[in-house]
């Protein structure tokens, strides 16, 4: 039963039509692989995986029954295949926030999580780090040792809080996206809420189907009434605002980029589109003014 009556606006229909994946005592070597596909996809998303890249030794244990679910999730979670793809390129709170989703299948509740796992990775490591969130008893509770981790932010379970509800709309931007080619790059999605302790704004994934979902600027910008040269004015009544990342400045070398607003009447629509697009930027939302 979806938990809201927007679940195919919010994008999280996919999830509540899709049954767990476990693996269960008369599982045969088709079970094993159903179960290697769905924890790549939970713990790497949408990432192309090439066959050089296959965690091949683990995959086997698990074939064969030496190693259970839980511990092919540690395997992928301590991998140099998955260290590659979240841990060196972000920073750590960013990290952290990922190992959440991917490997508790929520958002953080609040700082003190963050605290607590920063200071256990500076002093015992990544790999202790990384034990503690699947020998923990929330994992235990919520997987066992041959459910495979998947999003329960959705559902309500005991132990969740309400603000995980919300939260988790920061780090899953639809059931197509992936965690590395979002618009905010390597920064921490959370860390300004949770600083706070305020709760987060639900906004639709970008593929929602009432157009992309904005969010305001967090350094307050003003958007720009036009683009190049231009303003709001038009034959049209109707304008729209525009919110573009990545843009490489005319007057700043190719190596520096900003993220602007735009507000511009229908009629300027393509034109604005088509410079964007050669100038290097990606539309973070269109919305009617």
């Amino acid at each position: 039963m979806a938990i809201t009556t927007a679940a195919s606006r919010l994008g999280t229909t996919a999830f509540q039509e899709t049954p767990r994946v476990e693996l269960r005592p008369d599982w045969t070597r088709d079970d094993a692989q159903q179960v290697i596909r769905a924890v790549y996809r939970q713990l790497l998303g949408n990432d192309y995986l090439m066959s050089s890249e296959r965690l091949k030794s683990a995959e086997s244990l698990l074939t064969d029954g030496c190693i259970s679910v839980r511990e092919f999730v540690r395997s992928v979670a301590k991998s140099e295949l998955y260290k590659t793809k979240f841990f060196y390129p972000n920073f750590q709170t960013r990290v952290i926030e990922l190992n959440h989703k991917h490997l508790l299948g929520r958002a953080p509740y609040d700082e003190s999580e963050v605290v607590f796992h920063l200071d256990l990775y500076q002093n015992k490591g990544y790999d202790a780090d990384i034990d503690s969130y699947i020998d923990s008893v929330e994992y235990l509770e919520s997987f066992g040792e041959n459910v495979v981790p998947y999003c329960r932010a959705f559902e309500v379970q005991r132990g969740q809080r309400t603000v995980g509800f919300t939260r988790i709309f920061r780090l899953y931007r639809g059931y197509a996206n992936s965690d590395r080619s979002q618009l905010d790059g390597n920064s921490s999605r959370l860390a300004k809420e949770l600083g706070e302790n305020s709760t987060s704004p639900i906004l639709s994934p970008s593929g929602s189907g009432d157009g992309w979902s904005y969010r305001s600027s967090g350094q307050g910008v003003v958007p720009t009434t036009g683009f190049s040269t231009g303003g709001v004015l038009g034959q049209s009544d109707r304008s729209y605002r525009i919110e573009v990342a990545g843009i490489v400045e005319r007057r700043y070398p190719k190596v520096r980029r900003s993220s602007k607003s735009f507000i511009v009447p229908y009629e300027r629509l393509s034109p604005l589109l088509q410079e964007i697009q050669r100038q290097g930027g990606k539309v973070a939302s269109i919305t009617p003014v």
